[in-house]
């Protein structure tokens, strides 16, 4: 029960209520890491790939309140150009991964190709240092989990520098034999997905504990913000 996920937890619904009291005509996107709570308090919900299509859905006078990550925000507000207030919240994991560790492997290893994870534990630090021309971005490809897994199979190149959580490498390496899969750091590890084991889940299961339930009408107004980023699909 005590998993969740550092992203999430740097904003909650009280704090967004205040943010949205200060600006009150603005329309307010969060991202797919926010809890059940505070996507209730907001009009979309977006996840990396989709960020820049949900803001620029939103009428171009009005003001967006993008929450919680720092670096998607800055990203998203360079690319669009609009009016954003971006709230600072990071993830643990990616936050430690900076331009100067990019570009350090990439020099260790300059056939390798680069691969970023754009969506829930997404390392939107570099959609940002990418668009800022920190590092080639010739050897930059984003791609969803299975869009990492898809394109490590199908290239030509036999290594690759993964930048996201590193229990991905686990199914790359087994789904591509033969080619080598590096982490971009090596302690680039989620301590809350990794309190959750085959054990615990098992118990789980079988015992029917640790249920999560949320509140109807929570679930109501954050399913609406879920549902307004479905329909621009």
């Amino acid at each position: 029960m005590y998993a969740g996920c550092s992203l999430a937890a740097t904003i909650n619904a009280d704090q967004l209520r205040a943010w949205k009291k200060e600006h009150p005509d603005a329309a307010v996107v969060s991202y797919i890491n926010t809890t059940a709570e505070v996507k209730a308090e907001s009009d979309y919900v977006c996840t990396s790939s989709n960020a820049v299509k949900v803001v620029n859905s939103i009428p171009p006078d009005q003001k967006v309140l993008f929450l919680p990550d720092l670096f998607l925000g800055a990203y998203v507000k360079e690319k669009t150009g609009r009016e954003i207030e971006i709230w600072p919240g990071e993830c643990h994991v990616h936050a430690g991964i900076t331009p100067d560790i990019v570009n350090q492997k990439l020099s260790e290893y300059p056939d390798a190709e680069f691969l970023i994870h754009p969506e829930c534990g997404c390392v939107t630090q570099f959609m940002y240092f990418a668009e800022k021309g920190d590092f080639n971005p010739q050897m930059t490809h984003i791609y969803s989990t299975e869009g990492m897994v898809r394109h490590a199979r199908q290239s030509q190149a036999d290594k690759f520098v993964v930048a996201t959580e590193t229990g991905i490498l686990h199914r790359m390496k087994k789904e591509s034999p033969g080619k080598l899969f590096l982490p971009m750091k090596e302690d680039a590890v989620c301590q809350y997905m990794k309190m959750i084991t085959l054990e615990k889940v098992v118990d789980s299961l079988r015992n029917m504990v640790y249920e999560v339930r949320v509140p109807r009408e929570t679930a109501d107004r954050a399913r609406l913000a879920i549902q307004r980023m479905l329909e621009l699909a």
